[in-house]
């Protein structure tokens, strides 16, 4: 059954094969009718192909590559106690939605750019069109120019370039001036908010007389100091006041007493009569001792003893007003050597008993005074702390923003890369227009178009008796 079904397709083949042969042959005049319509449409083609060789000027094309380095630079500038500026540039290709190549070509097929290069070359108008090609995933930019000679072709191409060049470092100036014009008022801002704050310091200061917070801290010191010899006189007085105690006891006085002693003391004629008291009391003593007291020298010097005596006390009544008695302890102290020394000891302490509470009076006062200032003052170092700060913050702002301006400058190819030439113009050493390879390929295309054309005509009823078979 399946080599029947084999078989019957072969046949209508075959039937199929011979009805084409058969009726696709064409009538005698047929040929003659094909070949004067064919023939007149190929010499046309040709003949413009030839036309185009020999008629169309040759052009030169002069090509070179730009390249675009892809790394951003950066840098940071560090004053001490100043302050610190830092500048950043990111790779022109770090963005994925804009794309230095792209806004290049858009530069280099500029009016202007082109306008530019025909003014550099003395050429009236614009220069042709270049052809920009972007060599995908790298950042190669591949330029031609077409001239009429090589040399020609060269020198179009040199001249976009340097216009294209020129373009760039107009933009870059540009750019540079305006955001420097930027940075400057700014600057100019910020400079006069650190006078503000350098005069509101100095203002502050001079109503205050707090300059330094190191003059702020030497005041607390003091008061410091103040509580420690605060400390020390009271020790010396509790030290002075036991000494005068123990003393005053010793002799039997009171301290009273004994500053009445000290008038006493220092009165040249009490001194002297106490002086001629103790020689001839020395001498009565001596002399009573050895002769008895009714002998005539004994007599003598008990006279001038009792004269001596009764001079001296009236001597101390008029200087203290003291009684009798006292007066004759004050004198049993002078005449004695150990009871004078002692007598001195409790005067000197006294006297530093009294200069320690002088001195500790006044050291009291003193804190006092500070004491009722430390409000204020703290508020005075509290608000000097913070114009301080004000300052030195508006310092720092004013420095870094001085150090910024310079760094912008570092890099002038931050908005628009560095473009480097890594192929200069080439001279052409033949002719890129017209190509003959591609206008012969052109003729021999068009020639088989017609002829593929005309044998349709020649099929057309075979190939519709095919499409549309009899029913």
């Amino acid at each position: 059954m399946k080599n029947k079904t084999e078989n019957a397709a072969g046949n209508r083949f075959l039937l199929r094969l011979w009805h084409f042969i058969r009726y696709g042959l064409p009538s005698p005049g047929r040929y003659k009718r094909y070949t004067l319509t064919i023939l007149p449409i190929l010499v046309v083609i040709w003949a413009l192909v030839f036309a185009y060789l020999s008629v169309a000027p040759l052009n030169y094309k002069s090509s070179m590559t730009l390249i675009l380095p892809g790394s951003g630079m950066g840098g940071s500038l560090n004053l001490e106690s100043i302050g610190q500026a830092s500048a950043q540039t990111s790779s022109a290709f770090a963005g994925t939605s804009l794309s230095p190549t792209e806004n290049y070509k858009r530069l280099l097929s500029a009016d202007s750019t082109l306008r530019r290069a025909a003014e550099i070359l003395g050429e009236p108008g614009l220069l042709p069109a270049p052809t920009i090609k972007l060599v995908d995933q790298t950042n190669l930019i591949l330029v031609s120019v077409s001239g009429p000679s090589p040399e020609n072709a060269r020198g179009r191409l040199n001249a976009l370039r340097q216009a294209f060049l020129e373009c760039l470092a107009v933009l870059r100036d540009d750019e540079q001036a305006k955001r420097e014009a930027a940075d400057r008022e700014q600057l100019e801002n910020l400079e006069a908010k650190a006078r503000a704050a350098q005069l509101e310091l100095l203002e502050f200061q001079g109503e205050s007389g707090l300059a330094t917070m190191d003059q702020f801290n030497s005041r607390i010191q003091i008061v410091d100091d103040l509580r420690a010899r605060e400390r020390e006189a009271l020790v010396e007085i509790e030290y002075g006041a036991a000494a005068t105690k123990r003393l005053a006891g010793v002799l039997k006085t009171s301290i009273e007493n004994a500053s009445l002693a000290l008038v006493l003391k220092n009165d040249p004629v009490f001194q002297s009569l106490i002086g001629q008291y103790a020689s001839v009391n020395t001498q009565w003593t001596e002399a009573s001792a050895t002769l008895g007291d009714r002998h005539m020298s004994v007599a003598e010097l008990r006279a001038e003893r009792g004269a001596l005596r009764k001079s001296m006390l009236v001597r101390g009544r008029e200087l203290t007003g003291l009684e009798e008695k006292i007066l004759l302890r004050f004198v049993d102290i002078s005449t004695s050597d150990g009871r004078e020394r002692i007598f001195e000891q409790l005067i000197i302490a006294d006297g530093d008993s009294a200069a320690a509470e002088a001195r500790l009076g006044e050291i009291r006062r003193q804190i006092d005074e500070h004491n009722r200032n430390a409000h204020e003052l703290v508020t005075q170092a509290a608000k000097l702390s913070d114009l301080l700060r004000a300052r030195r913050v508006a310092e720092a702002v004013v420095s870094s923003a001085l150090a910024r301006l310079d760094t912008n400058k570092a890099d002038p190819f931050a908005s628009y890369p560095l473009v480097q030439t890594f192929e200069w113009p080439s001279l052409p050493t033949a002719p890129s227009s017209p190509s003959t390879m591609l206008a012969i390929a052109g003729g021999v295309a068009a020639s088989f178009f017609v002829l593929v054309g005309f044998l349709m005509l020649w099929l057309r009823q075979p190939l519709l008796q095919l499409a549309l078979p009899k029913s």
